[in-house]
């Protein structure tokens, strides 16, 4: 599996969804689930299968101007390949 392209629309996989509270957000997949805070929980909840790769990692660095644009997407994509490996995100 690779990292998303600029031009991938990153979402939930099937039979993956949100649930728990929303202060206490999980993503809930068919072996089981994922709380995600901070950065991980903003990046999915960009994931919407609208947005591109590209878009989202922009997005992101509005959010985090003092970081290196680089390394957003470095990161960013090394989360959604990790995500993808565990059949949590499709792009």
């Amino acid at each position: 599996m690779a990292r998303p392209s600029d031009a991938s629309q990153p979402r939930l996989a099937a039979g993956c969804r949100w649930g728990g509270s929303e202060e206490d957000r999980v993503i809930l997949f068919p072996e089981g689930a994922i709380k995600l805070q901070g950065t991980g929980r903003q990046v999915l909840e960009l994931c919407d299968g609208q947005r591109t790769f590209a878009e989202i990692v922009a997005d992101l660095q509005t959010l985090f101007g003092a970081a290196d644009p680089q390394k957003i997407s470095d990161d960013i994509g090394t989360f959604l390949e990790q995500l993808q490996q565990k059949r949590i995100v499709d792009y």
